[in-house]
């Protein structure tokens, strides 16, 4: 394989080593076999007198540093290719002598013409530019085929694999597929999600280990290298479908996993901020003022309802399939409500539409991050704190005139779990999940000195009423 080779100088030596003993064999060897003596005078001049400066050419060549092992080995089929063309130009070159009563140096000629013909022919069938596939398809099919309906069996393998969602179950399928082959006298299988066997066991087996798939073919006789070569990659190909459907169930487990994680955390941050409402209403109910009284009346309702509603989502978190709503103005209301002992000022329109919002997803948001601006209040006392409605669209806006969020925290803060001075920033991430699992996007609009803004906008696509079930 001549042109193999990736050095030019290289290229160029084995061609004209290739010249040389072509050279030698059709104009020297062969004469002198066939007795052709006009041949043999010529050929003797160019051993002695052209070929020496081929030789002399091939040693002033300069030589490549290219490693041994990158080196195309010797290629059985290319070489056999090359005996029998030789071999035929031979022949072709008697047969002209013996028919044709011609010289053995005007027969070679004719007869490299008409195998140059030949050759072109066979390109141009072999590769052929006008529509059809042509023989270099066909060869390529019949290798691909020996002894197995390869196509057709890929197929079927490709459409097990899509139907069916379970390993084992696309284990048995695939097993079933195998056993069809005729030339099979038994199949046995050991995998993780069981072992078994079809048909009898015979003398002639083949093993294939394909990662935790151990697969046992037996043949009916001796199996061809052909064929052989063929079962590997058949098991091998049933053993990667099967390491992808393990793959796949893990998938589905990390992600109920991951819907049960994410509906427990909500949950907990739903009772921390009850808890901390509760320690409020505590203190305010040591105090025997008359207003501390009422606030006190006004405050217990909505807290005793906010428990029973996270009571029954801890009694029965699969029936969690749909988010309650609420309109808008009586949920901002009752925010204005629960929060009015905090100095907070509270912005809004004039008469907000009754329109409804998935009220468990608002108060989450809402709660986290009056949490958090009001922690933040006590490490800079003075800061002032708005909260803003808009209707249209739907737009809550929590802000505050304090130090700005570190970049290396905004960064991150609600798409990871971040480190922060008052925590890992969980109550945020799991609150921005699910926002946008319901149509929604939590955002940090604005971070910048003595104005700091967290938005909680309706995005385009509308939200989704239904919340992830577990």
């Amino acid at each position: 394989r001549v042109f193999a080779f990736r050095d030019r100088w290289a290229r160029l030596l084995y061609l004209s080593v290739m010249v040389y003993l072509l050279a030698v064999l059709l104009l020297w060897v062969v004469p002198v076999l066939f007795e052709a003596q006009s041949t043999i005078e010529a050929g003797r001049i160019l051993i002695w007198y052209v070929l020496p400066f081929l030789l002399l050419f091939m040693a002033i060549l300069p030589m490549s540093n290219e490693p041994v092992e990158s080196a195309q080995t010797v290629d059985f089929i290319y070489s056999l290719v090359l005996f029998l063309l030789l071999t035929l130009v031979v022949l072709g070159s008697l047969a002209f002598m013996s028919l044709g009563h011609l010289d053995y140096i005007n027969a070679l000629p004719r007869t490299l013409f008409l195998i140059g013909l030949v050759l072109l022919a066979l390109g141009s069938l072999w590769n052929p530019r006008f529509g059809f596939s042509g023989l270099q398809v066909m060869f390529s099919r019949y290798l691909l085929n020996v002894g197995t309906p390869f196509e057709n069996w890929l197929t079927q393998l490709a459409e097990a694999a899509q139907r069916e969602h379970d390993a084992a179950s696309y284990l048995r399928q695939a097993i079933n597929l195998l056993a069809d082959f005729p030339w099979l006298s038994g199949l046995s299988w050991q995998s993780p999600d069981g072992s078994g066997q079809l048909g009898q066991f015979s003398e002639h087996a083949v093993v294939v280990q394909e990662g935790e798939l151990r697969l046992s073919v037996y043949a009916k006789q001796p199996l061809n290298p052909a064929v052989l070569l063929h079962v590997h990659l058949l098991a091998q190909l049933i053993g990667y479908f099967y390491q992808a459907k393990q793959r796949e169930q893990s998938l589905r487990d990390i992600t109920r996993l991951q819907a049960v994680y994410e509906t427990g955390s909500r949950l907990t941050h739903d009772l921390k901020n009850m808890m901390q409402s509760l320690l409020s209403l505590t203190s305010i109910a040591q105090s025997r003022e008359e207003r501390s009284q009422q606030l006190l009346q006004q405050q217990l309702p909505q807290l005793t309802q906010r428990i029973e509603l996270t009571l029954s989502k801890l009694k029965q978190p699969q029936m969690e399939s749909e988010t309650p709503h609420l309109a808008l103005n009586v949920w901002w209301d009752a925010l204005k409500l629960r929060n009015q002992h905090q100095a907070i000022e509270w912005r809004s329109p004039g008469n907000l539409p009754y329109k409804n919002i998935p009220v468990a997803l608002f108060d989450c948001v809402i709660d986290n991050l009056i949490d958090n601006v009001l922690r933040k209040r006590q490490a800079e006392p003075g800061i002032s704190i708005f909260v803003e409605i808009d209707p249209e669209p739907v737009r809550l806006i929590v802000c505050d005139n304090g130090a700005p969020i570190h970049e290396a925290v905004a960064a991150k803060l609600l798409r990871y779990a971040v480190v922060s001075e008052n925590g890992l920033g969980i109550g945020l991430y799991q609150a921005a999940r699910w926002a946008d699992q319901m149509g929604y996007r939590l955002t940090l609009a604005s971070n910048r000195p003595g104005r700091v803004c967290f938005e909680l906008r309706a995005e385009d696509r509308g939200f989704v009423a239904a919340a992830p079930r577990i």
